[in-house]
């Protein structure tokens, strides 16, 4: 039986971007049905998760009363219990409780215009997941507001895609892959010569498609939040996509980009927002505090600096152009 493996890549539409597995298997694998499952697998976290799709499983929760038990998919049970962890332990910088400061802002699937008032009056909350607002019940698959609540998963549900995406792999014994949907990406084993896969790091620059870096990577995930992809400019003045809910608004510090490299992409994807949204001093404190793998790009007029810790050491500060 012939063990030469040959390169596959597998690609579709998902999330409003798109998905892309490359491994390495067996010569003359048929992959038809490996690339039915991933579209499905895609498909099915879209369907659950998506703030778009006004009858996915996360609009059907939104829309439920308060104090009472909805039922749901257990990958959304898996993704809002992570997502109420990471809130924890990052002391509520991580927030899926904003979709309403998202639509207020613009960035929701109801398009609409900023007003004044919410610019200059924005609404800081309190920590309200921390609270217990959100209960969870995995061994149930059911999930409960005891407050109105409207939550946004754009910042962990690409991530659990990609995990999704794996898993697919996995289930099909392929060993050597990487997947990814956008910037969240999930690799394991190596190439067969031996090599990582090499993932490229963007830089953060507005309208423009650049590399700043790549970063070897093998049974790791990588997430990256910025504020160069998603913005809208009203009266002058730019805002990014993240919502800080210790303010009511977008965010609005010196951080340009976070990249974390941790064991799930589900996480890293929450992490990179988190870190993201503490800003340069916090972001950094708290990444060294719980021995993450962390990069923070910091915006200093026309150029960058960067702050790279890794195993919650900081290890270098270079100026990057």
């Amino acid at each position: 039986m012939s063990t030469e493996l040959q390169r596959y890549s597998l690609n579709g539409e998902t999330m409003g971007t798109r998905y892309t597995a490359l491994f390495y298997a067996g010569a003359g694998m048929d992959t038809d049905e490996l690339g039915q499952q991933l579209a499905r697998a895609v498909a099915r976290v879209d369907q659950q998760m998506s703030t778009w799709k006004p009858e996915s499983d996360l609009n059907r929760l939104n829309a439920a009363p308060e104090q009472e038990w909805v039922s749901v998919p257990k990958e959304l049970v898996t993704v809002l219990s992570a997502a109420l962890r990471v809130s924890r332990q990052s002391g509520g910088a991580f927030d899926i409780a904003v979709g309403d400061l998202v639509s207020a802002w613009g960035f929701g699937p109801a398009a609409r215009q900023v007003t004044t008032q919410v610019i200059d009056s924005p609404a800081p909350r309190t920590r309200l997941l921390a609270s217990g607002a959100l209960e969870v019940e995995p061994q149930r698959n059911q999930v409960r507001k005891r407050v109105p609540l409207s939550l946004d998963l754009s910042g962990i549900a690409k991530g659990f895609g990609v995990d999704e995406l794996a898993r697919c792999l996995e289930g099909s014994g392929i060993t050597r892959y990487l997947v990814g949907i956008d910037g969240e990406m999930r690799a394991r084993g190596v190439k067969p010569d031996g090599q990582c896969w090499v993932v490229a790091l963007e830089k953060p620059k507005r309208g423009v498609r650049e590399v700043m870096g790549v970063m070897a990577l093998s049974d790791m995930s990588i997430a990256t939040s910025g504020d160069y992809r998603q913005w809208v400019d009203i009266a002058g003045q730019s805002y990014a996509h993240t919502m800080n809910p210790a303010t009511g608004a977008p965010l609005c510090n010196a951080l340009a980009a976070v990249t974390v490299v941790a064991t799930s992409c589900m996480l890293a994807d929450a992490w990179a927002t988190a870190l993201m949204v503490l800003g340069e001093t916090e972001g950094p404190r708290l990444a060294q505090e719980r021995g993450m793998d962390a990069l923070f790009v910091l915006r200093e007029g026309e150029q960058f600096r960067e702050i790279s810790i890794v195993g919650g050491q900081l290890q270098v500060q270079i100026e990057a152009r």
